[in-house]
């Protein structure tokens, strides 16, 4: 019996899947409707999300934009054929959006201010008499639209990766440049503020190479500090009198509020925490037991402690503790408790980031010859940060959205906002529309952060190869 072989001569042409198998079709019939059970469920969550879309338009899409009052919004509601009080009242958003947004802060022409004393009448009747006048009247109506500008521009370095090396001059500079917009008053006060870091950095040049890097370190804080409690003062008082001063008009920190003081509390503790947060890891980790026993005893009892009691001391207890007559502002003992609750959070995240490296990458360090802070700086942290990100961008998020609890110390955050909008005769009994837009807000801000993360984590790779 011969073996018979058969050989193809021809390639049968490539069929299309079959389109059940592919495409969104495919894709449904294997994770929405696989089974029978899996498309009960299907069937019965698509009829919820179906209702509660049409529910939530029809109470959504209402002529109400203009409305001036409650009583209007009804009216215009009942005049739709809507029965009862179903219906958004988006009138409110329209008339206090600013409000939401600034709170009480004076948006308004008098914040031209005085140079030297001279009232916003005054420069505009007589202009050439005051050496500062067209740089007051820039900054005089439009300083907090500025300010908010700057802040943007001075985070472009450190989360655009392109964006342009000159600009880190906005980023050391727009902290000090913002308070003095503002808050108003001399700019001396910011500029005595900021030479305090500068005699700090300084002095960490200077005792570095002789005393060593422990010493230095230590020395660039003692400095500063010795600066803003002894000396800066007086020599503000020096300089205010000069007749370069720009002097805008005060504000006082209960006239901040709504959404821009949420910013302004977050991104100054966002800003703050990290480093704070770096330092306090690294310390938990030091061979140093004084220094550990601090770190640790710090991040446990600010861990441990709610952060609605930090701010009731921040608003209460932390002005007892400063030399009498100091005048320390409200917002700012905030922004500091804020940024030590989320320091204590971050150093826990970075910790986790340090312990999840390898053992050979501290051997590789050593092997190179690097002391601490060179290994810690090219080799250790930009590892340890890079597996972070999920749990840094998560306490980013965290805290910006506690920001809200200082409503509970009478700052008129939107929330507190809110609450006195409801007050108020034209609007009383308005409640979801204010929250639906407080929600959007924030909503735009952390989904941002959020999004920003992933791109970060795509573009590092985060893992070990």
């Amino acid at each position: 019996m011969s073996n018979i072989e058969f050989v193809r001569t021809e390639m049968l042409p490539e069929k299309e899947p079959p389109a059940s198998t592919v495409g969104p079709i495919g894709w449904m019939r294997e994770n929405l409707f696989n089974g029978i059970w899996n498309s009960i469920i299907t069937v019965l969550f698509v009829l919820a999300i179906v209702w509660t879309v049409l529910s939530l338009l029809g109470w959504g899409i209402q002529p109400t934009w203009n409305a001036k009052s409650l009583s209007e919004c009804r009216e215009i509601i009942a005049a739709t054929g809507y029965t009862g009080h179903s219906g958004a009242c988006w009138g409110v958003i329209n008339d206090r959006w600013l409000q939401l947004l600034y709170g009480f802060y004076p948006l308004d022409a008098n914040l031209l201010s005085a140079v030297s004393g001279a009232s916003a009448a005054e420069i505009l009747a007589d202009p050439r008499a005051h050496v500062a006048t067209p740089i007051v009247m820039i900054l005089g109506y439009w300083r907090l639209n500025l300010a908010i500008i700057l802040m943007f521009v001075g985070l472009a370095p450190v989360l655009i990766e392109r964006a342009p090396r000159k600009l880190l001059i906005v980023t050391v500079l727009f902290p000090f440049i913002d308070v003095w917009l503002m808050w108003g008053g001399s700019i001396w006060g910011p500029a005595m503020a900021f030479v305090g870091f500068v005699l700090g950095y300084f002095a960490f040049k200077i005792l570095a190479p002789i005393a060593g890097t422990l010493i230095a370190v230590i020395m660039s804080a003692v400095v500063p500090i010795i600066w803003w409690l002894f000396l800066s003062g007086s020599a503000a008082s020096i300089f205010a009198g000069s007749p370069i001063d720009l002097t805008l008009e005060p504000v006082s920190s209960r006239q901040f509020g709504g959404f821009f003081l949420s910013i302004s509390i977050g991104v100054v503790a966002i800003l703050g925490s990290l480093p704070l947060g770096i330092v306090l890891a690294l310390g938990r980790q030091s061979d140093l037991f004084i220094v550990k026993a601090l770190c640790v005893g710090f991040i446990e009892f600010i861990r441990g402690v709610p952060l609605i009691t930090l701010l009731f001391v921040a608003n209460n207890l932390l002005n007892i503790f400063m030399p009498p007559g100091t005048n320390f502002d409200v917002i700012l003992r905030v922004m500091i408790m804020v940024t030590l609750f989320a320091a204590a959070y971050m150093a826990e995240v970075v910790r986790g980031g340090l312990a999840a490296l390898p053992k050979g990458q501290y051997e590789a360090a050593d092997a190179l010859g690097l002391d601490y802070w060179k290994a810690q700086r090219l080799i250790i942290m930009p590892q340890a940060l890079k597996i972070s990100i999920p749990g840094i961008v998560s306490t980013f998020i965290g805290v910006f959205k506690d920001t809200t609890l200082v409503s509970i110390i009478s700052l008129m955050d939107p929330i507190g906002l809110s609450n006195a909008i409801r007050a108020n005769q034209e609007w009383n009994g308005i409640v979801w529309e204010l929250y639906a837009f407080i929600a959007l807000l924030f909503f735009v801000v952390c989904f941002s952060m959020s999004r920003y993360s992933m791109f970060l984590e795509r573009k590092l790779q985060t893992g070990h190869k």
